[in-house]
């Protein structure tokens, strides 16, 4: 049990000098984090010799992943947006309309012709040529209507019917706005963490206040514009049929129709039916690609009821162009050359690789399914002020260096090798911290010092059982390889009860909990990896040098 391989040896040592070279950027934090910002601007703004100058300072061929300060000890980004609830009435009684349009035409024998009025966006007015057919009319319309779940049951219907002479009036519910209003800000709630947490490491505050508005704090962000950029690109997709093209922006559209400019053409305007066939919340994925060209494109492809709804408006419509619209603007229209029944396709445009891959991310994250009134919005510090900052940093180091003099005190050279594998095992966890970009917080300083302290447990165990075996006359050599051997399966019993507390705490937590799960599960791995392999290994190749006859533990 004494004995290493060379390969073993080679191993440890590869991942103990690996974890602190991705550590070490963090040692001179400030440095790196401007040689990081200046190497974005160089991106964004084109290489000036200022901004090459400031990059230089920390060297390319170095690593330069650092782990992001939380709101707490760093400061970031705030606002508070109001979801503007009212637009999905709209986006509703305009997606409701083809559908009444199939349902009442059947009945023309009864009602007569139909014709949609123009009306208030939130209500849908519909003029029949049979006043006298109006019952009828009421009656299939109002087969349309869905029962709201609520928590107490089934509810009430989504909409209202009423008659008015020859126009039949469909509006949305009051219990259907509230329900409404809740999906709204919900859905508003998960896109917006999605966009900006897509990892799940950054560990923002999104939080919803009242009925109708949403805080979001995000740490290591710069300022609220920035924030404002990630979030505020709705990328709402819709596929709608083309009526008729121009170059007249204040051109008269007709009723149930919009007209839309062109991305790609300045001065073009399509005239597109209102209702889409298919919006982008049927889409399932989206990745970047290139077109038969060799253009930057994007692939992607609906679900079921998607796929069934886009294959069965190409059957019908082929020869007939179809405008792919990207938050109101006509990016393309094809012509249907075919029926496309797998539910898939590509979006083509005038892309850079860059454009199509975070148009790829937004799809992907989904559409906001309302619009955001940002009420406010600054950049704040740190909320525990600089010299909290300082006071919590002179603690921690003070609490460390308790532990290796306990150490060094208690065990002598033994917990001198502890004390090196202790460091290392820091040095390890601020490695993944930075591999993975997580963000620290004061509670996740809490879980690397509760780590501290169970790394040093393990190597008391292992210590402890050494000189039990030492008291029964044993030699050095055995009685290292049994204090391993005992010590092992209740240093993993711990350990492994710890980290599935982690874990629960990851998957249910959010912000600091999660924050504080994080670096107490990463601790884990490492001083287990630092107390099983890199102590034994200190000790090991400590001995095969000395080969005392006699040790003190």
């Amino acid at each position: 049990m004494l004995q290493f391989e060379l390969w073993k040896k080679v191993l440890i040592w590869s991942v103990c000098a690996v974890g602190l070279w991705l550590a070490l950027p963090n040692a001179f934090y400030t440095r790196v984090e401007q040689h990081n910002d200046a190497v974005a601007a160089i991106e964004v703004q084109g290489q000036t010799e200022a901004l090459e100058a400031e990059a230089s300072q920390w060297p390319n061929w170095m690593p330069s992943a650092l782990v992001n300060l939380g709101l707490d000890l760093r400061g970031g980004a705030h606002l508070l947006a109001e979801v503007k609830v009212t637009d999905v009435y709209e986006s509703r009684m305009q997606a409701m309309w083809p559908e009444i349009r199939d349902a009442l035409r059947p009945e023309r024998a009864t009602i007569g012709t139909i014709r949609l009025q123009p009306s208030d966006p939130q209500e849908i007015r519909v003029k029949i040529s049979e006043p006298e057919g109006m019952g009828r009319a009421l009656e299939v319309v109002r087969e349309l209507a869905r029962p709201i779940q609520t928590l107490t049951g089934v509810g009430s219907t989504d909409i209202e019917v009423s008659g008015d002479g020859d126009v039949l009036i469909v509006t949305l519910s009051e219990a259907e706005k509230l329900a409404s209003d809740d999906r709204t800000v919900r859905q508003s709630l998960e896109i917006i963490r999605r966009r900006i947490d897509e990892v799940g490491t950054r560990e923002p505050t999104i939080q919803r206040q009242g009925e109708d508005r949403i805080l979001i704090q995000v740490p290591g962000i710069g300022s609220a514009s920035e924030l404002k950029e990630i979030i505020g690109t709705t990328a709402q997709l819709t596929f709608q049929p083309v009526v008729g093209r121009g170059s007249d922006a204040n051109a008269n559209a007709g009723v149930g129709n919009v007209i839309v400019p062109s991305l790609d053409e300045p001065g073009a305007f399509y005239t597109l039916e209102s209702a889409p066939v298919v919006t982008g919340e049927e889409l399932v994925d989206a990745q970047p690609a290139f077109d038969q060209n060799g253009r930057p494109a994007v692939n992607f492809r609906f679900n079921t009821s998607g796929a069934r709804k886009f294959g069965e408006y190409t059957l019908e419509n082929i020869g007939s162009p179809f405008a792919i619209v990207l938050d109101d603007e006509v990016i393309s229209a094809p012509v249907i050359q075919s029926h496309i029944p797998g539910g898939s396709g590509i979006i083509t445009g005038n892309f850079t690789v860059e454009e199509s891959t975070n148009l790829a991310v937004l799809l992907r994250a989904g559409a906001l399914p309302a619009g955001l009134e940002f009420l406010e919005e600054r950049t704040i510090g740190p909320e525990l002020g600089q010299d909290s900052i300082e006071a919590g940093k002179i603690a921690t180091m003070v609490a460390f260096a308790a532990v290796l003099i306990f150490m060094a005190l208690s065990y002598g050279l033994f917990g001198l090798f502890a004390n090196i594998a202790l460091i290392l095992n820091i040095g390890l966890i601020f490695g993944l911290l930075s591999l993975i970009g997580a963000t620290l917080t004061l509670p996740g300083i809490a879980g690397i010092v509760l780590t501290v302290g169970m790394a040093v447990d393990a190597n008391v165990l292992v210590f402890e059982r050494i000189r039990e075996e030492l008291k029964t006359s044993r030699g050095p050599a055995r009685a290292i390889e049994l204090g391993y051997e005992k010590a092992l399966s209740a240093i993993l019993d711990a350990n492994i009860t710890t980290f599935i507390t982690a874990v629960i705490l990851f998957a249910m937590g959010s912000g600091p909990v999660r924050g504080f799960a994080i670096t107490l599960g990463l601790g884990i791995l490492t001083s287990v990896f630092t107390a099983i392999y890199v102590t034994r290994l200190i000790i090991v190749t400590w001995y095969d040098r000395r080969r005392p006859k006699s040790i003190e533990v």
